[in-house]
C-alpha cells in the first residue's frame, strides 16, 4: 500500500474517532484552503474551454465533472462515474429514475437546479426529476447517496458507452473500452438490494439478462415505491472489476457521503496547505486556491495496490512501492507545474519523473513521452520538454530518478524519434534536415507537402520546432554537463544556438526559411501561417514566438539591439492591434486568445513574456505587466481564465505570480522576481523546511519592488538562486505604489553559457 493510500486511512480513522467535523466556512475568518476553491471559475469560455468543474483528490485516478455540453448546458446526460483523459473522455454513467419502465434509456437527460460543486463533494437537484443528488470521491473510489421525492418505482441505470457490463444482486460489474488497447474497468454496488436486475433494452428491461455488451450497453436494477433513499459506491480500476472492487473495499467503507466527503476535504487542506497566504483581498485568496488546485488535475497515480496498468505496452506491471503517473501534458507543463511541484511535493515529482522512465522503456523505443495520457503517449504538440523536467528537478536537488537513464531516454527521443509535430515515427528527411542545417524549412506558399507523417491539420510547425528543439538541446547540454560528458555538453550545447538560423535580423522576428536558405516573404507576423498560424508557428503568432529562446533569452537581448530595442519590441506586441475584427482574428488563430494587443494570456508559450523585461534592465515593467495581466484575466468568476488549462500548465502561472517569482527557464536552477499580490506567503518546502516571501505594503496600488532582501542580505537584482532557499528562507519585498526604475539592475538573470568554439 503506498503512501497515498496509508494517509487517506489515516484521516479517516482520526475523524472517525474524533468526531471532527470540517470547519465552517460561514466567516472569513475560519476559511481553510479548500474554502477558497472556486471550481466554476473559468467555465465559461472566452473561445475555447479553459476549465471544468473537477471534483477529485490531489493527483487521483477518479475524477468526475457534471456530464453536460458546457457550462450553460441545460441538461445533464446522466450522473458521472470517471473522466479518463481529462477534458476529452469519460467513462460510465449512472441515470436514476422513477416512473414508468417505458421511460427508461442507458441515458437519461436531466434538467438541474441547485448545483454545488466543491473539490470534494458534488451536489446537484434533478429538479423535473424530483431527485437530489449528492456524491464525494476518494482516490479509486466514490459514493452517492440519491434522495427521491415520488411515490413511484425507483430504478438505477448503468451504463458502459462501449464495454460490457453484468449483474448479480446488488453488484454490477464490467468494463468499458477507451481506446482499442485499453479498458477502465467498474465494480458498482448499492445499500439496498434491488427487487429485480436485469438489461435495458429499447424502453424496457429484459429480466431474463444478466449480462450486455456493445454500444450503450445499460444495466437496470428496480427497486420498490417504498425506496426513498439510494446509497451507491463503486471502485474504478484499470487493471480488473476485481481490482476496482478491492479499490472501492480499501476506500470506502459505508455508504456514508459525509465521512468520504470529509475525508477527501482534509486531503484538499493537506495538499492546498502547502502554501499559506495572508494579505490580499478574498478574490484574490480565491484566484490563488483554485489556481492551485488545477495544478492537482494531473498527472494521475494509476498505482493499485502496489501494481498498475500501463498503456505504454499494455501490460501490469508491479510498481515496486512506487506509484506510477501518467496524463501530463508536458508541452504545457514543464513550463510552471513540474517546477511549482519540485518546490511543494518533490517527492511526487520524483515519482513522475521516473515514472516517465519507465514509460520510454515500456514502449519499447527508450524514447522520453512527450504527452503521457491514460492511453499512452500520445506525442501531441511538437518538441520533447519532459527533458526540461529532468534537468530542472535534478538542478534542484531532486535524485529520485536515474540520470543516466534519463539522458539516454532523452537523447534518443530528441535524436531518434522525429521532430514531426504530433508524430511518433522515427527520424527521417525533415529531420536529417535540421541536424545538417539546424532548422526545420517551412514550405512557401502553395507548395505541396511531400514528408511522410506530417500532419494535414498541424503542418510542420518549422519555427515552433526550431526554437523548441534548440531548448530541448540545451537542456540535454546541461545533463551531459552533469554527467560529465564534456563533448556531448558542448556539442548540444553548440546546437542551442539553432534559433540564430531562423533570426531575421532586418525585422527582429523569427522568420520561416525554405529549403534553401531563403526567408519567405511577403510575412505578416500577425496573421500569417494558415490555422493556428502551424505552417510557420503553432496556435500562436510570430509576435509570440519571437520570446521562445527561454534558455538564452541573453542573447536574444543581443540579437534584437541591445536592452533598449528589446524592451520597446515588449511594449510594441502589448500595443500592436489586432487589425481587423475580432472575428477574423480568432477565426485563423483561435488559441491565441486573451490579448492585449499581440500578446495572448491564453496560451503557454506566452507566460514567461512578461517577464522579460527583467532581462533588459527594466524590472519594473515586469512588475506592472505581471499585476496588469493577472488583473485583467484571472478573475473569481465564471469567466476568469482566458484560455486552455491544460492540467495546472496555465494555473502554475498564476500560483507562482502571484506569490511574486516564476522558473523563466526549466533548467536553470532561478526565479525571476514579479510582483508579489500577498502581504505574506508561506511555502512549505518538506522536511521542516519553509521559505516565505514577505511583502510589505502590497496592495493592488502598491504593485512595485522598492527594495529587497534575500536572507538578510540586499539583493539589487530581479532574480534568486534555487539554492538560497532550498533549506528555507526569507525573500522581504518593499512595495510602493511608484516603480522604483533603479532597483534590479545589478545583473539579469543568467542565460546559456557561451557557446563553445
Amino acid at each position: 500500500m503506498n503512501k497515498t493510500w496509508r494517509n487517506s486511512l489515516a484521516l479517516l480513522a482520526s475523524i472517525l474517532v474524533m468526531g471532527a467535523c470540517a470547519p465552517g466556512a460561514n466567516t472569513v475568518s475560519d476559511r481553510d484552503p479548500v474554502d477558497y476553491v472556486n471550481p466554476y471559475m473559468g467555465n465559461i469560455s472566452h473561445l475555447l474551454v479553459p476549465t471544468f468543474p473537477t471534483v477529485h483528490l490531489p493527483n487521483s485516478m477518479l475524477r468526475v465533472y457534471p456530464e453536460r455540453a458546457d457550462f450553460t448546458g441545460d441538461r445533464l446526460g446522466g450522473l458521472p462515474v470517471i473522466v479518463t483523459n481529462h477534458r476529452e473522455r469519460s467513462a460510465f454513467n449512472i441515470c436514476p429514475y422513477q416512473g414508468a419502465e417505458s421511460g427508461l434509456k442507458p441515458v437519461i437527460a436531466y434538467s438541474y437546479d441547485q448545483e454545488r460543486i466543491r473539490p470534494y463533494r458534488y451536489q446537484v437537484y434533478l429538479d423535473e426529476a424530483g431527485i437530489e443528488v449528492d456524491y464525494a470521491p476518494s482516490h479509486q473510489s466514490a459514493v452517492y447517496a440519491l434522495s427521491f421525492e415520488r411515490q413511484e418505482p425507483v430504478y438505477l441505470v448503468l451504463n458502459s458507452r462501449n464495454g460490457k457490463l453484468e449483474v448479480e444482486g446488488n453488484a454490477v460489474s464490467g468494463y468499458q473500452y477507451i481506446d482499442k488497447k485499453t479498458k477502465v474497468f467498474l465494480y458498482a454496488e448499492t445499500e439496498q438490494e434491488p427487487e429485480r436486475i436485469g438489461v435495458v433494452s429499447d424502453g424496457s428491461i429484459n429480466y431474463e439478462a444478466k449480462s450486455v455488451e456493445g454500444t450503450n450497453a445499460a444495466i437496470a436494477l428496480c427497486f420498490g415505491k417504498s425506496t426513498q433513499r439510494l446509497g451507491i459506491r463503486y471502485g474504478i480500476s484499470f487493471i480488473s472489476a476485481e481490482q476496482a472492487q478491492k479499490n472501492l473495499k480499501r476506500e470506502i467503507a459505508a455508504y456514508d457521503v459525509d465521512v468520504a466527503a470529509k475525508v477527501a476535504r482534509s486531503t484538499w487542506n493537506e495538499a492546498l496547505g502547502k502554501i499559506k497566504v495572508q494579505g490580499g483581498t478574498e478574490d484574490e485568496k480565491a484566484v490563488f486556491y483554485t489556481s492551485l488546485y488545477r495544478c492537482y488535475e494531473r498527472p494521475i497515480c494509476l498505482s493499485e495496490d502496489g501494481r498498475y496498468y500501463s498503456a505504454f505496452d499494455g501490460q501490469v506491471h508491479e510498481d515496486d512501492g512506487r506509484p506510477f503517473y501518467t496524463d501530463d501534458w508536458i508541452w504545457d507543463t514543464y513550463r510552471a507545474t513540474h517546477p511549482l511541484r519540485v518546490l511543494i511535493d518533490s517527492d511526487r515529482e520524483n515519482d513522475i519523473i521516473n515514472s516517465f522512465l519507465l514509460m520510454a522503456e515500456q514502449m519499447g523505443t527508450n524514447w522520453m513521452p512527450t504527452f503521457p495520457e491514460v492511453t499512452g503517449d500520445t506525442r501531441r504538440m511538437n518538441s520533447n520538454h519532459a527533458v526540461a523536467t529532468v534537468i530542472d528537478g535534478y538542478r534542484k536537488g531532486l535524485r529520485g530518478f536515474d540520470l543516466d537513464k534519463a539522458y539516454i531516454a532523452c537523447k534518443k527521443g530528441i535524436e531518434e524519434k522525429t521532430l514531426i509535430p504530433w508524430s511518433a515515427a522515427p527520424a527521417g528527411w525533415l529531420d536529417d534536415f535540421y541536424k545538417e542545417h539546424g532548422y526545420i524549412p517551412a514550405l512557401r506558399p502553395g507548395e505541396k507537402e511531400t514528408v511522410p507523417n506530417v500532419s494535414v491539420w498541424e503542418k510542420r510547425q518549422p519555427i515552433a520546432v526550431t526554437l523548441g528543439t534548440s531548448y530541448d538541446e540545451w537542456c540535454l547540454s546541461q545533463i551531459a554537463q552533469e554527467l560529465g560528458k564534456t563533448d556531448e555538453a558542448d556539442y548540444y550545447l553548440r546546437r542551442s544556438y539553432n534559433y540564430r538560423n531562423v533570426f531575421n535580423s532586418e525585422t527582429g522576428f523569427f522568420h520561416p526559411k525554405d529549403k534553401d536558405g531563403r526567408f519567405i516573404y511577403p510575412l505578416d507576423y500577425r496573421y500569417d501561417g494558415g490555422l493556428g498560424a502551424r505552417d510557420y508557428y503553432d496556435e500562436n503568432n510570430g509576435y509570440i514566438y519571437r520570446w521562445d529562446v527561454q534558455h538564452n533569452i541573453g542573447d536574444l537581448v543581443s540579437l534584437i539591439g541591445g536592452n533598449e530595442r528589446f524592451t520597446q519590441a515588449l511594449d510594441s506586441m502589448f500595443n500592436t492591434p489586432l487589425g481587423m475584427s475580432k472575428w477574423q482574428f480568432y477565426s485563423t488563430l483561435p488559441d491565441h486568445t486573451g490579448n492585449v494587443g499581440m500578446f495572448s494570456m491564453a496560451n503557454e508559450p506566452s507566460l514567461h513574456i512578461p517577464y522579460l523585461y527583467n532581462y533588459a534592465g527594466k524590472p519594473w515593467m515586469t512588475q506592472k505587466r505581471i499585476r496588469t495581466l493577472l488583473n485583467q484575466w484571472f478573475r473569481n468568476d465564471l469567466m476568469g481564465v482566458p484560455g486552455d488549462e491544460d492540467g495546472g500548465g496555465m494555473s502554475a502561472f498564476v500560483v507562482f505570480s502571484q506569490l511574486g517569482f516564476y522558473p523563466v527557464t526549466p533548467g536553470f536552477p532561478v526565479y525571476n522576481i514579479g510582483s508579489p499580490m500577498f502581504t505574506d506567503a508561506k511555502i512549505d518546502l518538506g522536511n521542516g523546511k519553509v521559505f516565505e516571501i514577505r511583502a510589505n505594503h502590497a496592495s493592488p496600488e502598491n504593485k512595485y519592488v522598492q527594495s529587497v532582501k534575500l536572507n538578510g542580505v540586499e539583493l539589487d537584482q530581479p532574480w534568486f538562486s534555487h539554492k538560497d532557499i532550498a533549506g528555507g528562507g526569507v525573500l522581504e519585498i518593499e512595495m510602493g505604489p511608484r516603480a522604483n526604475k533603479v532597483w534590479g539592475l545589478g545583473a539579469p538573470p543568467p542565460s546559456a553559457d557561451k557557446m563553445p568554439e
